[in-house]
């Protein structure tokens, strides 16, 4: 066998770190946590795509406050007990070769939600272990409970307290913060026209929309300016009047300008029945179109499940890297067995040595001492 060289198993440097190929996992949410504690399911979870040869492995989506869980069981960084259960899994992903991830969000009115997991819709009851939820507008998604509209005030704390995650998320040793702004998330309300019909700063042009998002971006720059900071955007809310694909690639050309460094390109999620017309790749014009006109590197993600068509999207320059989400479920070695697929020998099993382990974690320990 001749072994090829692949673009899917080329490196990516993005701000002095080495990504070893372009397989990525995107976030997939566990509802595994209490407490927004992560614990052994997160540790066995995504440890086990280090194993199988992937790049880079985000987290789910991982809750600034306690009140922006998706739901009472989605992971946290606000916290240092969570970060600390954070550093044990970056630890076991590192020694196995792979780069780790973080995204951060806030659910907004999404927020308090019913495990979907076991089948039921809408927000979790107060009396049950729910909670009010905050939103630009007081506008309810689908069969949700309405939220409360954020004022100025609370709005100006929503940067620190993304900032403050981020902090933690370095000392935890993650090599790469997301922002999540799409999929209906908080950011991504106030960047919508669905969801947002706010009159002050914040509501109206697309400009004022953004304003949050890039207060957020700002706040995080200063907190970790060496660190790589990703953006999750969805591209189109796949509704009239609602959000375009040319509207957000004018935000993430903002985003570059505030030192972003690469967008995760995604659609939907803001309204609960949108018509989409799925299909394998559906959402790689969407991430071209933004490549094409913010000019920072951007990941596909949508039904990908071939190593063929991986690689396609990638020689053909409609992205830089790929998110596998249910393919990756599935296959937690899709890379290894893609690698053999393309003849690229350049990604093997890695097995976690006893003095990967001990270095990484006497490291973690000095940085955690440096900041107690």
């Amino acid at each position: 066998m001749v072994s090829a060289k692949t673009r899917l198993f080329s490196p990516l440097t993005i701000k002095g770190v080495t990504i070893p190929n372009r397989a990525w996992v995107a976030p997939m949410c566990q509802y595994m946590a209490d407490d927004g504690m992560p614990n052994d399911w997160h540790h066995v979870h995504l440890s086990a795509f280090a194993n199988g040869g992937f790049g880079l492995i985000l987290t789910e989506a991982t809750a600034v406050c306690p009140e922006g869980r998706t739901t009472p069981h989605d992971t946290g960084l606000w916290n240092d007990e969570q970060r600390d259960a954070w550093a044990r899994i970056t630890q076991a992903v590192h020694a196995r070769g792979s780069r780790i991830g973080v995204q951060l969000g806030h659910a907004g009115r999404k927020a308090g939600a019913l495990n979907p997991f076991s089948g039921a819709r809408g927000s979790v009851p107060l009396d049950e272990g729910g909670w009010s939820t905050v939103a630009p507008s007081p506008i309810a998604f689908g069969d949700y409970a309405v939220p409360s509209e954020l004022t100025s005030d609370e709005i100006s704390q929503i940067p620190t307290a993304f900032a403050l995650a981020a902090q933690r998320a370095v000392a935890a040793g993650f090599d790469v913060v997301e922002v999540h702004a799409a999929h209906g998330y908080l950011l991504h309300q106030f960047l919508s026209p669905l969801s947002n019909a706010r009159t002050d700063d914040y509501g109206g042009r697309l400009v004022n929309r953004a304003c949050v998002l890039l207060q957020v971006v700002r706040a995080i720059r200063r907190a970790i300016p060496d660190v790589p900071l990703f953006v999750r955007l969805s591209a189109t809310d796949w509704e009239e009047n609602g959000l375009t694909v040319s509207e957000v690639a004018e935000v993430a050309s903002w985003l570059r300008e505030e030192r972003v460094d690469f967008i995760d390109v995604s659609t939907g999620g803001n309204t609960p029945n949108p018509e989409i017309s799925v299909g394998p790749g559906y959402q790689v014009a969407a991430a071209r179109a933004v490549r094409d006109v913010c000019e920072l590197p951007v990941s596909a993600v949508g039904l990908i499940t071939t190593a063929e068509h991986a690689e396609s999207i990638l020689v053909q320059e409609n992205a830089d890297a790929i998110m596998l989400g249910r393919a990756a479920l599935i296959d937690p070695h899709w890379p290894l067995h893609a690698a053999q697929r393309l003849q690229d020998e350049r990604t093997k099993p890695l097995p976690p040595h006893r003095t990967t382990l001990q270095a990484s974690s006497e490291a973690l320990n000095r940085e955690l001492f440096k900041i107690a």
